[in-house]
């Protein structure tokens, strides 16, 4: 490859591995000559641009750490024009790419220091695309990368492998998408040298053994992409960043904590809302009592506030870790209070209330015929969703004044994980031909309210009549780790989750686990303490689905009767421009005159949908009529004469289909002229009795009175029969 000259006079660098049967290369100083750090990575044709920026200041008066990751796909990365008719430039990032720049995210987050407020900004934009593997674990190495490359204070770097079933069923990584589906598993594990940052999983029932497995596995496997980091950082060897944390004043957290003594522990120990309430009222005491005796209180207000809030996190862990008591009073396994409702909403495919706590989810389902799934058009695929969930949580749901406007990543991100738990249990579409659509409403939130979606979801669709194949469940567990000790919290609060050490949700059936999202806020963990929270979690899960079964205990026979029906029937597909009609007439026509919607594809399956059976009923009768072949020996009833002969009359037996009754096929009797019997427009029974080498059809009136006659005398008989084997 030709040298690119560098305007600063750097050599080109590049390090090199084999990995999982490819070459995986880091390349630096070919390209992004301004940013703060830039590396191409190269796995297979995957080509992957990480850039990093880094702010010279610390942002002023900001209490939450600046950073940014985003992933950018490229249509020409996969030699793809968008197929948007509108819009060809890439815009406003897909749902996929959102979830991805989450996916660095997670595991990237927590290796900053405390206190650091410099602004960051990663981004990977994908610039090659092996369509043989998704390229999102590659983007994961290039931005951890580049913050590698800073000299800034992160303590990476992290990689991160896709795990799966190959067709033997062994656990493998860089598999095609196709092969992800089939295998049943789809597992995403990120983690440092030192232990496991962040699980993403989707799967088809899968035991918590063998996700313990999985997750050893990956964990093993990323070593080598660790290492490859390393090697490259120690032969650039870059500058150390100079930066200083904003930390909570020593002083200030003192004489916070002095004041607060004998005020926390048991005096705050109570159930929810309680608990909230009663943390109020001593927030505002002791911003009461320092104004009061302080001069220009209220230009440290801010951080007495946040003195407050540590002592109260402090005061949590402390709780749990020296006398095994949560904040409400919980055991460390035990579950929130729980109640839930279906069919509130009269006019909804199907609802439901599921609560826990004072965390409520409200979920809405409805129905629709399959061509309004939702088209996907990204650069890795172009495809349909039939089943799609949507989360909302406004402002008013945490207590707080906020404008309301588009999903946020948060909410995406909980949409997904909530449809990921669903998406195994759903029935196929051709035994359930719909679209689906279920919506989350977020009524309060305390704490996992994507497993509360997760529930009221599940509940909602078997209020629908969805046939699942059976029910899900999601719980949200927690963990503590003192030295070497964990204390594993099921169903956490949000005390506990900011308090705590790890965030890990887990959804699934009673056969095993269809969902999981665990993110660390400590530098790693190992898979053993992992186990255990799976192991825990299950127990959480079966103790709430028993209860989502006492309120409904499986999908409901019917549909709503405001749900649209949906009936399929095959058809030869050389017949489907018959169906349509020229410029799409005939099924307009079709549509119109019954009031139905009607979807064809490419191999003959048509879908005929209308809340009105009775209408449904008639479309398909109409389609029938134009696609059915003609069969010898089959009576056609009150069908029209089209013209009459001197030698016999057609006849139309189906649309576009006539035959001759031949003047000998007319009658037992004599016909002289077939105008002496009949004329054009008369209707009459006839029989399909041959069709010649030439495919044209030969019909007769006197067989089809026969065949009648007979079967009238058989039915008589076998009445006579009957009533003298009564009588007798």
């Amino acid at each position: 490859m030709p040298e690119i000259i560098n305007p600063y006079g750097k050599e080109v660098l590049i390090v090199e591995t084999d990995f999982y049967g490819r070459k995986l290369s880091l390349e630096i100083n070919r390209v992004g000559f301004r940013t703060s750090a830039s590396v191409l990575v190269r796995y297979g044709d995957t080509v992957v641009l990480g850039t990093a920026m880094l702010g010279q200041e610390p942002m002023q008066g900001m209490d939450y750490f600046p950073l940014s990751i985003d992933y950018e796909e490229k249509f020409y990365a996969s030699g793809k024009i968008s197929g948007s008719r509108y819009v060809k430039r890439e815009g406003r990032p897909s749902d996929e790419a959102i979830l991805i720049g989450r996916l660095i995210d997670r595991p990237i987050r927590p290796l900053w220091p405390k206190g650091y407020r410099h602004e960051v900004q990663g981004i990977a934009t994908v610039l090659s695309m092996d369509p043989s593997f998704r390229p999102d674990m590659v983007a994961m190495m290039a931005i951890s990368m580049a913050f590698m490359l800073t000299g800034a204070p992160f303590e990476g770097p992290v990689a991160g492998l896709r795990i799966g079933l190959n067709k033997e069923g062994e656990l493998s990584a860089f598999l095609s998408p196709e092969e992800q589906e089939a295998g049943g598993l789809d597992l995403v594990v990120a983690g440092t040298q030192e232990g496991v940052m962040m699980v993403e999983a989707g799967a088809k029932e899968v035991s918590e053994e063998q996700i313990a497995e999985a997750i050893s596995y990956a964990y093993s496997a990323i070593q080598p992409a660790i290492s490859l980091q390393k090697e490259l950082l120690m032969k650039v060897n870059p500058e150390k960043q100079q930066f200083s944390l904003v930390l909570p004043d020593a002083e200030i957290s003192n004489t916070v904590e002095t004041w607060l003594k004998g005020k926390l522990g048991d005096n705050l120990r109570a159930p929810y809302p309680e608990r909230n309430d009663l943390i109020s009222t001593l927030r505002k005491a002791m911003h009461d009592n320092f104004a009061a005796n302080m001069e220009n209180y209220e230009e440290q207000k801010k951080d007495y506030d946040e003195a407050f809030t540590m002592a109260l996190h402090k005061d949590v862990r402390e709780g749990i870790v020296k006398n095994n008591v949560r904040p409400d009073g919980r055991r460390l396994d035990e579950i929130r209070p729980l109640s839930s409702q279906v069919g509130f909403l009269p006019r909804a495919h199907g609802s439901s209330i599921f609560t826990r706590g004072i965390t409520q989810s409200m979920n809405i389902v409805t129905l629709a015929p399959l061509s309004y799934s939702q088209m996907i058009d990204t650069m890795e695929t172009n495809s349909e969703k039939r089943y799609m969930h949507h989360y909302n949580a406004p402002g008013w749901t945490v207590g707080e004044v906020r404008r309301l406007g588009s999903p946020g990543r948060r909410e995406i991100g909980h949409s997904a994980l909530a449809e990921r738990a669903l998406l195994p249990v759903l029935p196929d579409t051709n035994s359930f031909p719909y679209a689906i659509r279920s919506v989350s409403e977020i009524m309060s939130q305390n704490g996992s309210t994507s497993m509360a979606a997760t529930c009221s979801s599940c509940l909602a669709l078997m209020d629908a009549g969805v046939p699942i194949s059976a029910p899900v469940s999601g719980i949200a567990m927690g963990l503590m780790l003192e030295k070497d000790t964990p204390f594993i919290l099921s169903d956490i609060a949000d005390a506990e989750d900011f308090a705590g050490d790890m965030d890990f949700k887990v959804t699934g059936t009673e056969k095993g686990i269809t969902a999981l999202q665990m993110d660390m806020k400590v530098h790693g963990l190992n898979v053993e303490i992992l186990k255990l929270a799976l192991m825990q979690a299950k127990q959480g899960r079966s103790f709430i689905l028993k209860h989502m079964l006492e309120t409904l205990s499986a999908p409901r026979d019917d549909l709503s009767v405001y749900a649209p029906r949906v009936e399929s029937i095959k058809i030869n597909p050389d017949k489907i421009r018959e169906v349509i009609g020229k410029g799409g007439e005939v099924i307009q026509k079709i549509t119109g005159d019954t009031g139905t919607e009607i979807d064809i594809d490419d191999d003959g399956t048509i879908r005929i949908s209308s809340p009105d059976v009775s209408s449904i009923n008639a479309a398909k009768q109409w389609i029938m009529s134009i696609t059915a072949e003609p069969e010898v020996g089959e009576i056609y009833e009150n069908v029209p004469v089209v013209s009459v002969m001197d030698f016999g009359v057609f006849v139309q037996i189906l649309p576009g289909k006539d035959g001759l009754v031949h003047v000998s096929e007319m009658s037992e009797e004599r016909v002289q002229k077939p105008s002496d019997l009949l004329k054009e427009g008369d209707r009459v029974t006839v029989k399909l009795i041959a069709i010649d080498d030439r495919g044209r059809l030969q019909l007769s009136m006197k067989a089809a009175q026969r065949e009648l006659n007979d079967r009238g005398k058989k039915t008589n008989g076998s009445t006579e029969q009957n009533s003298g084997l009564a009588a007798h």
